[in-house]
C-alpha cells in the first residue's frame, strides 16, 4: 500500500531558499528521502531543520545497532498503532536484520520470541516507558550495562553538514 499525502507535492523551483536547504540536507542525510513527516515539515522550514536532525540523530546517533533501533521504532508504530510508520520502518528493520517472528510479534502486539538479550532489554525498556512512563532502577542498571558495550557516538555529525 502507497503511502498517499493530502499536501501538495514541491516543486523545487517554488521553493524558497530555507526550504531548499532543508530539502537538501533530508536528501543529502541518512534518509535520503522525504518519507514520514518530512514533506510536511519542509513547507515549514524552521521547524523541518531542527526535527529531522533530532529524529537523525535518535536513529542513527546512538550507540545502538540499527537493529535495536528499528525495534525501538516498531514497537512505537505498533504501540500507537501508527500505520505509516510501521509501513515506512518495518522493511529498514528486517534489512537491518530483525526477524519476521519478531516483527509479526510486535504487529499483534504480542510478546516476540527474542533470542538475543540486548533485543529484548530494549522490549522492556519500551514497554515499561509506555505502560508506566517509568525506568525503575533495576532495568536502568540493565541497559546501562548493556550499553558499554556499544562504541560512542560522538563522531556522528563528522563530516555531515549542520
Amino acid at each position: 500500500m502507497a503511502i498517499q499525502s493530502r499536501l501538495t507535492p514541491l516543486d523545487e523551483a517554488q521553493m524558497n531558499e530555507a526550504q531548499r536547504a532543508v530539502l537538501n540536507e533530508i536528501l543529502n542525510g541518512p534518509r535520503g528521502n522525504l518519507d514520514g513527516p518530512f514533506l510536511a515539515w519542509i513547507h515549514s522550514p524552521g521547524l523541518a531543520s531542527h526535527a529531522q536532525r533530532l529524529g537523525a540523530f535518535c536513529r542513527y546517533g546512538t550507540r545502538l545497532e540499527l537493529r535495536l533501533t528499528e525495534l525501538a521504532i516498531l514497537y512505537t508504530a505498533a504501540w500507537w498503532q501508527s500505520q505509516a510508520e510501521w509501513q515506512i520502518h518495518e522493511s529498514i528493520a528486517r534489512s537491518a536484520g530483525l526477524v519476521d517472528p519478531i516483527i509479526e510479534a510486535l504487529r499483534q502486539q504480542t510478546f516476540p520470541p527474542f533470542n538475543r538479550t540486548d533485543e529484548l532489554l530494549v522490549y522492556r525498556v519500551g514497554k515499561s516507558l509506555y505502560e508506566t512512563r517509568r525506568i525503575d532502577d533495576l532495568l536502568y542498571a540493565d541497559a546501562d550495562a548493556v550499553s558499554a558495550d556499544y562504541p560512542s557516538t560522538d563522531s556522528f555529525y563528522a563530516g555531515r553538514a549542520r
